[in-house]
């Protein structure tokens, strides 16, 4: 799951960055999709990808015959997974090749590494590229794009059905600190902890597959470290 949440994070800067017309936010976009390679041939991803879909299908089709169930709501469901797992499928294990193979992307890859390695006099191919027309960028990306696609979009899926699927309870932190016992059938994939959004703190969390702590910590400045409040604190708990 963290891997998972790590893709989620690169990969919507990605989206986010490749739809701004300035060289800056392609820069960024650049930066998103090289670490995004990086996990992505790190491990078997796609594998753990395939196996989360199959593990959700099998859930959701437990729940095909049991009354009171809204049985188009599944079916959408239940399609989407389908379908991204054919996505998946389709993508095949060598996915990942033609982003391996190509040079351009290598040689930025390899500069980024050093500090300022990717200015206009380390790599004036990828500077020259920069100030191509807006709609040739976009194009080049789309196509970087459309090979990591189905997995990330997968991962995407996935990390909304888990996050939707947990239902969610208020809990009480004493003195900013929240302790909770796993119970040992049910495996939990997710935790979410919510706060007002004018709330002035924010959760830490540990822990393990048996338990987790969560400790809520008052930041004043940049300067200062944060400190544990010393006050109740009401939040909304997700296990997912």
């Amino acid at each position: 799951m963290r891997t998972f949440l790590r893709l989620e994070f690169l990969y919507q800067q990605l989206l986010y960055n490749s739809e701004f017309d300035a060289d800056w936010a392609t820069r960024a976009a650049m930066s998103s999709l090289l670490e995004v390679m990086a996990i992505l041939t790190r491990g078997d991803v796609r594998s753990d990808v395939h196996k989360e879909l199959d593990h959700q299908i099998a859930n959701l089709e437990r729940f095909v015959s049991q009354p009171g169930v809204d049985s188009s709501r599944l079916e959408a469901l239940m399609r989407n997974l389908i379908e991204s797992r054919d996505n998946v499928n389709a993508a095949g294990t060598q996915f990942m090749q033609p982003l391996k193979d190509c040079e351009f992307l290598a040689s930025i890859k390899h500069r980024s590494s050093i500090p300022g390695g990717t200015c206009e006099f380390d790599l004036p191919e990828y500077s020259h590229w920069l100030r191509q027309p807006f709609a040739r960028r976009q194009k080049d990306l789309r196509m970087w794009l459309d090979a990591i696609r189905p997995v990330c979009d997968a991962v995407i899926e996935l990390l909304w059905l888990t996050r939707e699927s947990a239902t969610t309870f208020e809990e009480t932190a004493k003195k900013g600190m929240y302790q909770y016992n796993m119970q040992k059938q049910v495996h939990s994939r997710l935790l979410r902890v919510t706060l007002p959004v004018e709330s002035p703190l924010y959760p830490e969390i540990s822990g393990s597959q048996h338990r987790f702590t969560v400790r809520f910590l008052e930041w004043s400045t940049i300067g200062s470290r944060a400190v544990q409040t010393g006050r109740d604190v009401r939040f909304h708990l997700s296990i997912c």
